[in-house]
């Protein structure tokens, strides 16, 4: 079975970004709507540029970080 059928985050934030949002359960970007940078920022794998890409992929579709 394919894990990444019902996910869509970017694929350039990284392996370490992606994993530790899958960890916490984020596996479409919006879900991420309205989430603090910070929060996202305090999770291990998660750095400035992960967060950055991932705002930009949010704006793309109409959304953003909280």
């Amino acid at each position: 079975m394919d894990e990444d059928v019902d996910e869509d985050l970017p694929r350039s934030i990284g392996r370490p970004a992606t994993s530790a949002l899958r960890h916490v359960g984020y596996t479409r970007l919006e879900q991420l709507d309205g989430v603090p940078a910070r929060d996202l920022l305090a999770l291990h794998g998660v750095g400035p540029k992960a967060v950055r890409l991932l705002g930009e992929a949010l704006a793309a579709r109409g959304m953003r970080l909280g």
